[in-house]
């Protein structure tokens, strides 16, 4: 039986070996043969704009301007948003968090950076 692993990025089949990486033709991704549970464990980490690993507690900082849905109201560039919590929003929103000013909300994470 062949042993060729899935593409841990698209799930491609069609992956080839090139020396000590193997390659996925469809997305390019490139991983080691000797990845290891640990390395998938850090690929699936929450990562912010920078791409720093986020973590429950952390304070981050807001990049760009982002309205709030359903109304008028804007997050500005520059606000801290401390004490963030991950979740595993499947529409992308994978920060639970409280605003000072405007309340309980979802942000991506690759509108904020670690602060």
């Amino acid at each position: 039986m062949d042993s060729t692993p899935n593409c841990p990025e698209c799930g491609c089949e069609h992956v080839y070996q090139d020396g000590s990486l193997w390659i996925c033709p469809e997305c390019t991704h490139e991983w080691g043969v000797n990845s290891t549970e640990n390395s998938a464990a850090e690929d699936d980490a929450i990562r912010d704009a920078n791409g720093n690993v986020l973590t429950d507690g952390d304070t981050v900082t807001v990049l760009k301007d982002l309205k709030v849905k359903g109304s008028s109201l804007v997050v500005k560039s520059g606000t801290k948003v401390k004490n963030i919590r991950l979740t595993n929003g499947s529409d992308g929103h994978n920060i639970d968090c409280k605003i000072n000013g405007i309340g309980a909300m979802n942000l991506k994470s690759e509108f904020v950076k670690k602060a």
